[in-house]
Formats: C-alpha cells, sequence, structure tokens
C-alpha cells in the first residue's frame, strides 16, 4: 500500500481534466492505497458546490458524482 498524492490546476474552464485527480484517487482507494488531493490555482473553485454541480466531463460522470465517492472515501483534500 502506497500513498498517493494528485495535484491539479484545472478548473471549471476545462472540465475533463478538472475530474482527473478525483478519478485517480477513487481507484487508488479501489486498489488498496492512501491517496490525498491537493487542488491549487483555478481548480480551487471547484471545491464550491455551484462549481462542482455544474461541471460535467467529457466521458465521465459528473464532477459531483464523483467527488462523492471520494468524499465517501475520506480522501484529504488540500485546497
Amino acid at each position: 500500500m502506497g500513498t498517493i498524492m494528485n495535484f491539479s490546476t484545472n478548473g471549471s474552464e476545462n472540465p475533463t481534466k478538472a475530474v482527473l485527480p478525483f478519478l485517480s484517487a477513487n481507484g487508488a482507494v479501489e486498489a488498496g492505497h492512501e491517496p490525498a488531493i491537493t487542488l491549487f490555482g483555478d481548480a480551487v473553485v471547484l471545491m464550491k458546490d455551484s462549481v462542482a454541480n455544474a461541471v460535467v466531463p467529457v466521458g465521465w460522470p459528473p464532477l459531483k458524482d464523483i467527488l462523492a465517492t471520494t468524499i465517501a472515501n475520506n480522501t484529504p483534500i488540500y485546497v
């Protein structure tokens, strides 16, 4: 088991890239690792409910659904 830190600067302006740290963290939990997420720059706005509810990436579920799994996994999110 390892600790994995996911960093992101992508916010709502690029919804497909914005969900990647959350998807990566959720996958890491499933693989038995302990992930964490650090958001900075434009990615900080993703923690606002109104923004998270509006972000819909191409080919992935909406951020609000992915984020719900991340929170349920107790993954730390640093902003």
